[in-house]
């Protein structure tokens, strides 16, 4: 920790394609495992630590089967040193035996979303009873959840879970407040601090601000000890009436801005001995 009490580096997130959007209409969005490790290696040399998966199949659609979720988890992991993390929600639609299958493809890590929050039109569905299962099979497989938190109450939910079965795989709570999304808390620096005193004691958090809130959301993060989460499944604009080139571009701005707050980029050993997850051997960049 610094002599402020916060966190010496910033651990960078990047959410590369996300179940929202469709490649007909942002073809920058990374689908094919080709892509998916091209824009691996490319946020991890800008500052990247961890990356946020959402698979997508052969005709680009969002899928959770095992055999492409697999795929691109071993893909990422020969071509970089990134901790994989797998998203446990999906798309809206994913039924729970299947956002819970994903497990069995062994990730570093998952979401954990914790409460049914409303999604523009839809409703993204995690009752308390899915919440728990995710929670106790990650402990069981060795997997270190992130908990995704939506809205206020949904840290409620967290401190509730703890007490009843106990800490996460590696000890250590993270958090990420999921802020922007139409139908849960708003983008704002005073949303964000209204959040960290219900934080578990020694916990960290990182924030991601969806759509135009990116930029409020990182700064207020940055300024209240917190680590950032960035990509193209959260925004789509680097600036009013520019598209996002690609996802390395996101994690570069990120990686600066932390740099000004003097808490530059986490490298991925940092970032794993911070979550509690076992070392990989790094991987040697090709001559």
């Amino acid at each position: 920790m610094t002599p402020t009490g916060f966190p010496a580096g910033t651990l960078i997130t990047v959410a590369p394609t996300g179940a929202e959007s469709a490649k007909a209409d942002v073809p920058a969005l990374p689908v094919t495992v080709e892509e998916v490790v091209a824009t691996a290696r490319d946020c991890q040399a800008v500052g990247a630590a961890v990356i946020h998966l959402h698979i997508r199949d052969a005709e680009t659609r969002p899928t959770l089967d095992l055999g492409y979720v697999r795929e691109v988890v071993a893909a990422v992991r020969e071509a970089t040193d990134l901790v994989v993390q797998l998203s446990t929600g999906g798309a809206v639609t994913d039924p729970f035996d299947a956002r819970l299958a994903v497990l069995d493809a062994a990730p570093d890590a998952a979401s954990l979303s914790l409460g049914t929050v409303n999604f523009g039109r839809d409703v993204f569905s995690n009752p308390w009873d899915l919440i728990v299962e995710l929670h106790t099979q990650m402990q069981q497989r060795g997997i270190v959840p992130e908990y995704e938190v939506f809205d206020l109450g949904h840290l409620a939910t967290l401190a509730r879970l703890l007490d009843r079965h106990g800490p996460p795989h590696g000890g250590h709570v993270h958090a990420d407040l999921v802020m922007g999304v139409p139908g849960g808390m708003p983008g704002t620096a005073q949303a964000l601090t209204a959040c960290l005193p219900f934080l578990p004691a020694g916990a960290t958090f990182a924030a991601t601000g969806v759509g135009r809130t990116s930029l409020p959301v990182m700064l207020a993060a940055l300024s209240a000890g917190g680590h950032l989460r960035v990509g193209m499944e959260d925004t789509l604009t680097y600036a009013p009436g520019e598209p996002v080139r690609d996802n390395a571009q996101l994690v570069a701005r990120a990686a600066g801005l932390a740099r000004i707050a003097q808490r530059p980029p986490m490298s991925t050993s940092d970032a794993r001995t911070l979550l509690g997850i076992s070392p990989r051997t790094p991987v040697e960049a090709s001559p």
